[in-house]
């Protein structure tokens, strides 16, 4: 796809310098908004609101909406304010809203001083809502029926109101702004009488989300109940808005991209990889590592404790770095699987007992086949075909002892601290990377030594 996108911008470019115009508009018809978008990223500041004006109108708003915050910026300073005014009228509710956030003060008075004044009035209620609420992802623009409408009046409504509507295909029943149900247009399709009203055929048990419930509990509720849309209500239980699937997709890869952030060490960014500059970079990957290497130290204190009993056994310094590599890999893998279901609700708090059961168990399986490879590893390859002869059958029984319990404490650490920073409202990523790195690395080293006290000493 991006060799494409070169290609089609190559092919425009050409044709711009040879005034085509005509022709860049052909192309332009036969593509999608989003791919428009893609390739506008890539054309220069002077270039964008030459090839911008070329678009038909609507496609020009629909692949305005999909652009980068810093494309729609470079083409907000080219447009005309006749021009401005033409692309945020064609906008969705949402997507302005998405774009006062990403926009500078200078340009979001801009923006708002030729959005008429209902889109000025939304746009204002959905910044009042918090930030990844329900509330600052919805639209305002959906189609309500009242019960009393019959099917020929509620599709004659919907022929007059639904073009500037962001679905129509679910409509929703209110009374007095209050959410009474929802009928689909097949419903109303469907209906043997013209006459039928649509209190008689809508759906009564709607599930709705609150304005103020968490963006990542909606996404959930879409992925459980295949929602193409989910209405919005108030602590009144007035419906304010609707949510759609695209919406809820951009959320999902949001939270997706804000965890993996996380899981490596990195403060979470919005901003592409190729647009970020290497001191952007620094700055959201320092304090992780900052706090990584002073956790270190940790591991430094406990070393220096035992240091008597590693000088009357320098070997087993060697393996310190293969316990603690496994203990970190076993810890991780219980941690990201705990994670995952989390997200997904497949458990919860009151699930701890199973999980650590199911844990543990899978901890002795992998603990037992380590602990043998490596012990054979130790005794095969070590001692006897690299002719080591420090490595003694009971550092070899140290080792792999320590291995298999360090594995075991791993998982069951990586699998806990997930659950109980969920149940603490914080985030389960955060913990599980460096407070898992830190734990276990000064759990493995105590274990380590621990049995090589108790069995050399």
């Amino acid at each position: 796809m991006a060799e494409l996108n070169i290609n089609i911008k190559d092919t425009i470019l050409n044709l711009l310098e040879n005034k085509k115009y005509s022709s860049i508009k052909d192309i332009f018809a036969t593509m999608n908004p989003s791919d428009i978008a893609s390739i506008f990223d890539e054309f220069s500041e002077q270039q964008l609101p030459i090839v911008f004006r070329l678009l038909p109108k609507e496609l020009a708003a629909d692949a305005f909406a999909e652009m980068e915050a810093e494309t729609q910026e470079h083409l907000i300073h080219g447009f005309s304010d006749k021009e401005l005014k033409q692309v945020i009228d064609e906008l969705y509710v949402d997507d302005a809203v998405e774009l006062v956030e990403e926009m500078p003060a200078n340009v979001v008075r801009r923006i708002l001083s030729q959005a008429d004044a209902d889109m000025r009035r939304d746009i204002n209620l959905i910044l009042k809502y918090p930030e990844d609420s329900a509330g600052s992802i919805m639209t305002t623009e959906y189609v309500s029926l009242r019960p009393a409408m019959t099917v020929s009046e509620s599709i004659s409504h919907i022929r007059a109101t639904g073009v500037d509507k962001e679905t129509i295909y679910t409509c929703y029943v209110t009374s007095n702004r209050k959410l009474m149900g929802l009928v689909s247009v097949k419903d109303l399709l469907l209906a043997k009488d013209n006459s039928t009203k649509v209190s008689e055929i809508m759906e009564e048990n709607v599930i709705s989300v609150d304005t103020h419930t968490d963006q990542e509990e909606v996404a959930k509720m879409f992925s459980k109940y295949n929602f193409m849309a989910i209405p919005v209500v108030d602590s009144e239980k007035r419906m304010v808005g609707i949510i759609t699937f695209d919406d809820v997709m951009d959320v999902m890869e949001e939270e997706t991209t804000e965890d993996l952030a996380i899981l490596s060490g990195q403060t979470p960014t919005d901003k592409p990889y190729l647009k970020s500059n290497p001191f952007e970079l620094f700055i959201h990957r320092i304090p992780w590592l900052m706090i990584l290497m002073v956790s270190s130290t940790f591991t430094g204190i406990i070393i220096n404790h035992f240091e008597t009993a590693l000088a009357a056994n320098v070997i087993l310094t060697a393996f310190i770095p293969m316990l603690m590599g496994t203990g970190g890999n076993s810890g991780s893998q219980a941690s990201v699987t705990v994670i995952r279901a989390l997200s997904l609700g497949e458990i919860e708090f009151s699930d701890l007992p199973k999980v650590i059961f199911k844990e543990f168990a899978t901890s002795v399986l992998c603990a037992l086949a380590l602990g043998l490879v490596c012990f054979g590893k130790l005794m095969l390859l070590d001692r006897l075909l690299l002719n080591n002869p420090e490595l003694t059958l009971e550092i070899s029984i140290t080792v792999s002892l320590a291995l298999s319990v360090t594995v075991i404490v791993a998982k069951i650490i990586g699998a806990t601290l997930p659950i109980f920073a969920e149940k603490l409202k914080l985030d389960p990523a955060v913990i599980a990377s460096p407070f898992l790195t830190t734990c276990v690395d000064a759990l493995c080293l105590l274990v380590y030594f621990g049995v090589a006290t108790a069995l050399l000493f």
